[in-house]
């Protein structure tokens, strides 16, 4: 299984710090960094201030050199497709082809509120965020020299160059994720590399995997061919005391990240990421909270990563 290190930097980060804890997750041998794409707090003053996803990703892009960096997700609600589209392309040129596109329909209608971005109903955000992946794949995958042109109810494009080229081919990993039982699993057996489940128990996580093969499936897909992952909460410590500890520090009780996140001792987080893995899962994303704690990534890496990483 793939270990991979996830912020919610909205919560209140600099990109100082965000530098600071992508280069520990690329030192202690972890596969990626991720990070949320919201420009408002969940909770508390947010202090600095939100920064941007994909300016964020830039700058690690040259200040990193083995990590995979990433969204999860971008909401579809944010930029025009054909500029994310270059802003994609243009950050994977920067890291030499490291960086994968989580896109989601979006759902804090506070930050949209809060920053004068539209905030359509649900509906018509998963219809707009069908036709931004079939954008950003068809502008990638069209071949140099040629144009791409797209005709949709949301958006309209004509005779586009469709430049510039992403460094990876065909084009960067897509992660689709999300709970929703019908459009998310077409959706991703559609247009993904990965599918990806956030913050949900073992059971609940299963019953989506086997939604999403069955898409696969009836899409005409080989299901092996997509990578399924799932997200949790983590909170680790040698003994019991540095768990409290941990757990405190982001505004939380032991006993109820033991139930809904990956917590406790080494090997209590052991066993909940194999517990994932029995059901499909090749790699997790672990969601740090406490910034400034690099010691805590310090202690996945030493005593969770060697019996699950790769």
């Amino acid at each position: 299984m793939q270990l991979r290190i996830f912020v919610e930097p909205q919560q209140g980060a600099t990109y100082e710090q965000l530098l600071e804890v992508a280069k520990v997750t690329e030192s202690c041998g972890f596969d990626a960094f991720f990070r949320s794409d919201h420009y408002l707090t969940m909770g508390g003053d947010g202090l600095p201030g939100p920064t941007d996803a994909w300016v964020t990703l830039a700058g690690l892009a040259r200040e990193t050199s083995r990590i995979r960096l990433g969204t999860l997700v971008s909401s579809s609600t944010f930029r025009w497709p054909g500029i994310l589209a270059v802003t994609v392309a243009q950050v994977d040129a920067m890291s030499g082809g490291r960086i994968e596109l989580g896109l989601g329909t979006g759902w804090y209608d506070g930050e949209h509120t809060a920053y004068g971005i539209p905030f359509p109903p649900l509906g018509e955000r998963f219809a707009r965020l069908e036709e931004q992946l079939a954008i950003v794949t068809g502008l990638w995958d069209t071949p140099a020299g040629e144009k791409f042109t797209f005709a949709g109810t949301h958006y309209q494009l004509a005779d586009s160059p469709a430049l510039p080229k992403p460094v990876q081919q065909p084009h960067p990993p897509i992660i689709v994720g999300g709970g929703g039982t019908a459009r998310t699993p077409r959706l991703a057996a559609t247009f993904a590399s990965e599918f990806n489940l956030a913050f949900c128990s073992v059971a609940d996580t299963e019953a989506q995997f086997d939604r999403v093969r069955a898409a696969c499936e009836k899409g005409g897909r080989d299901p092996s061919t997509l990578v399924l992952s799932a997200a949790q909460v983590v909170c680790c410590g040698a003994d019991e005391a540095e768990v409290a500890r941990r757990a405190k520090a982001i505004g939380r009780e032991p006993s109820e990240l033991r139930t809904n996140g990956a917590a406790g001792t080494p090997d209590e987080v052991i066993e909940r990421l194999r517990a994932f893995g029995a059901i499909g899962a090749t790699r997790a994303y672990l969601q740090v909270l406490d910034l400034d704690d690099l010691d805590h990534l310090r202690l996945l890496s030493e005593s969770v990563l060697p019996h699950l990483g790769e």
